[in-house]
C-alpha cells in the first residue's frame, strides 16, 4: 500500500485562539479600602460594559471595555482516524479500516491570531477571531492482510508528512467573575478553519475553563495574574479531501512498494488457501472456521483491490488524483493548561501559556493592547 493512500488522510485544523485572562474584580479588604472607595467616587466615563456604572459603584474594578490581542500559538496533538475510504480519480472509493492500522498519526500547528474584543457585560466579554497558521499532518500506517486462521501480516507500510495552510475565523465569549483578585473564567468559542486541501472549511469548538489569581503590584495598574484550567478541543469529525498524487507519493519508490504489496498479498492468499484445504471437511462446516475464510478473502480482495487501483493511478502520477473520507477527533479532548500574565498597565499586558498532559503540548504567548469604549 502506498503513502499516497494516506497522506489524504489526515489534515487536523487547529484553531490558534486564546483568550484575555482577566475579569471586574471586586475589590475587598480593609488594605483595599482607599482603593475602593476611589473606584466608588469616579464617575464610569464609557459605554460599555453594560452595567458598568453601577458595578463601579459597588467596589468593582474594571478593565477597559475594548481590546486588541496578538498571539502566537505553537501545538501538536495525536489524532485517532476511523472510517477511512479512499479512492482515486474520482472513481469508486474504498474502505479500509479493516485492513489499515495506524501507528501514528500526529497534528501540528504554528501560526498567530488577531482578536478584538469587547466587554458587553462586567461578567462577559465577547470576541472575534481571524487567525492564520501552517500546519501539518505526520502519518504512519501499513497495510494488513490475513495469512492463517488467526494471523494477521503488515504486507506493505508507509509514512508521509503533508504541509498546508489554514485560515480561521469565528467568534467566542468568556462568562467571567472576580473576587479580591481571585478570579474564573470560562472561555468557549466556535471556529471554522478552511484548509487547502479540504473540501469544506472544518468547524472546532474549544472550552477552557481557567481558575487563577492577580496579585498588584504597588505601581498602580500593574500587576500579575497566574492561573490553572483546562483546553479541551472538540473537531468535527467527518473529513471530506482531494489532493494531486503527485503531492502525496515518492515516484521513485511507488512501483517498488505497490510491486512488493502485490507480491505480498498473493503469498497470503496462498497461505489462507492452504490453511483452509487443510482442515476437514467437518472443521470447513463449522461456523466459526467459515467465517475465518470469508473475512479472509473479504480483506485480501479489498486489499487487492485498493493497490491495484493504486497501481493504475501510478501509472500516470502527474495527473491522478485521490479523494479521501474518514473521521477524526484527538486522540484526548483535554489537556492541562498553567499561565500567567503580567499587566504593565490598564493598556499595555502580555501573557504566556503552556498545555502539557495527555497527548496535546500547546504554547501561548500574547500581547493585547487595551482602550475604553
Amino acid at each position: 500500500m502506498k503513502k499516497s493512500v494516506l497522506l489524504l488522510l489526515l489534515v487536523s485544523a487547529q484553531s490558534l485562539i486564546v483568550t484575555a485572562q482577566m475579569s471586574a474584580d471586586k475589590v475587598v479588604g480593609k488594605k483595599n479600602k482607599e482603593l475602593a472607595d476611589s473606584i466608588k467616587a469616579q464617575d464610569y466615563p464609557y459605554i460599555l460594559p453594560i452595567w458598568g456604572a453601577k458595578v463601579t459603584k459597588k467596589g468593582f474594578e474594571l478593565p477597559y471595555s475594548a481590546g486588541i490581542g496578538l498571539n502566537y500559538l505553537d501545538q501538536q496533538s495525536d489524532i485517532i482516524i476511523d472510517n477511512l475510504s479512499v479512492g482515486f480519480n474520482n472513481g469508486p472509493k474504498y474502505e479500509l479500516d479493516e485492513i489499515i492500522r495506524f501507528n501514528k498519526a500526529i497534528s501540528r500547528a504554528s501560526g498567530v491570531n488577531v482578536r478584538p474584543d469587547v466587554w458587553l457585560f462586567p461578567f462577559l466579554n465577547v470576541y472575534a477571531i481571524l487567525a492564520k497558521a501552517k500546519t501539518s499532518t505526520e502519518i504512519g500506517a501499513g497495510l494488513w492482510v490475513p495469512n492463517g486462521s488467526d494471523s494477521w501480516k503488515e504486507v506493505g507500510s508507509f509514512t508521509t508528512k503533508a504541509n498546508f495552510e489554514a485560515t480561521s475565523v469565528g467568534f467566542g465569549v468568556t462568562p467571567t467573575m472576580g473576587v479580591g483578585g481571585g478570579w474564573a473564567a470560562l472561555d468557549m468559542n466556535f471556529v471554522w478553519t478552511d484548509v487547502s486541501a479540504l473540501d469544506k472549511p472544518v468547524y472546532s469548538f474549544i472550552f477552557g475553563p481557567r481558575f487563577g489569581k492577580t496579585f498588584r503590584f504597588k505601581k498602580p495598574q500593574r500587576n500579575v495574574a497566574i492561573w490553572v484550567g483546562g483546553f479541551r478541543l472538540m473537531l468535527e469529525s467527518k473529513t471530506n479531501g482531494n489532493l494531486p498524487l503527485s503531492e502525496v507519493v515518492d515516484t521513485e519508490q511507488f512501483n517498488l512498494k505497490i510491486d512488493n504489496a502485490n507480491a505480498n498479498i498473493n503469498q497470503s492468499q496462498i497461505e489462507v488457501d492452504a490453511w483452509w484445504n487443510s482442515l476437514t471437511a467437518i472443521e470447513q462446516k463449522q461456523p466459526s472456521n467459515q467465517a475465518k475464510y470469508e473475512t479472509a478473502n473479504r480483506a485480501l480482495t479489498k486489499a487487492g483491490e485498493i493497490v491495484g487501483a493504486a497501481d493504475a493511478a501510478g501509472a500516470r502520477v502527474e495527473s491522478s488524483t485521490v479523494q479521501y473520507t474518514l473521521d477524526k477527533r484527538p486522540k484526548d479532548m483535554w489537556n492541562f493548561v498553567v499561565g500567567t500574565q503580567f499587566q504593565y498597565n490598564k493598556h499595555w499586558m502580555i501573557r504566556f501559556e503552556y498545555g502539557f498532559l495527555g497527548s496535546r503540548q500547546q504554547i501561548i504567548t500574547g500581547l493585547q493592547y487595551r482602550f475604553g469604549l
